[in-house]
């Protein structure tokens, strides 16, 4: 586990870092997970799996309040799991690193690389590969989207339960991940992600369109970026032919 301590108090995040082997050359890599997900998707156990093939480090781990990490998952908000996420970077990976961001993680992926690039430490951004993006998500995904009841009730109760098309519980959309992910938006102005992008885009994810997607290319116009529309990908892009595809993303970069 690694403690984490920051203004917004301590945790401890569970982590998976596998060194580079001996001799070994290249970026490693940092797995970004998606929103609800943690560090034992399918995708994230494949890029480690191929990452020991290669011989180079690769580092997984759950946001607070996701798989084995300490927290509740509704007292978290884009800020916190940011925090996290450069927590683990700057304590378990040494050198450049590709991010690997899945969904929610694309969007820290990209917060991250301007945070290291902020520092003073852009040079430990190799590239970003980012899997159906979801920047922004909190507003131009479910803020944007959302009813007068349901924003009415988020306002007024602080929450709501959201259905969930990937499992029988609904699970909370709060109004402080609401109100924190408006202090960290990107689509109002040029992003830089201070590398070269890729982008895996499904063309029927019904959670993240793929003309959302495109707006973000439209964003990036100072760093090299190229994306593969997959035409019968989903939202998750985790069968065998998506996953190969993203190793070969990854593969381009490292």
């Amino acid at each position: 586990m690694l403690p984490v301590r920051t203004v917004r108090g301590e945790r401890r995040l569970a982590v998976s870092a596998r060194p580079a082997a001996d001799g070994g050359a290249g970026p490693g890599l940092v797995w970004l997970g998606g929103f609800k997900s943690d560090q034992t998707s399918g995708k994230a156990v494949a890029l480690d799996h191929w990452a020991g093939g290669r011989g180079c480090a690769c580092l997984r781990f759950d946001y607070s309040g996701h798989g084995a990490s300490d927290g509740r998952f509704e007292d978290g908000t884009i800020g916190l799991w940011l925090d996290d996420a450069l927590a683990a970077i700057r304590a378990l990976s040494a050198g450049p690193q590709v991010l690997v961001g899945s969904s929610m993680g694309a969007w820290i992926a990209l917060l991250a690389a301007r945070a290291l690039a902020g520092a003073g430490e852009a040079d430990r951004i190799a590239g970003l590969v980012l899997v159906a993006p979801a920047v922004d998500f909190t507003e131009a995904l479910m803020w944007e989207r959302f009813g007068p009841e349901v924003r009415r009730e988020i306002e007024e109760n602080g929450r709501w339960m959201r259905p969930s098309p990937y499992g029988p519980e609904p699970y909370p959309v709060t109004r402080a991940l609401i109100e924190d992910g408006r202090d960290h938006l990107l689509l109002g102005g040029p992003i830089r992600s201070h590398g070269p992008v890729h982008i895996l885009q499904g063309m029927r994810d019904e959670d993240v369109p793929w003309a959302h997607a495109m707006r973000l290319v439209e964003h990036l116009a100072s760093d090299p970026v190229s994306i593969t529309l997959i035409k019968d990908g989903d939202h998750r892009l985790s069968r065998d032919e998506d996953v190969a595809r993203l190793i070969a993303a990854v593969d381009l970069l490292a």
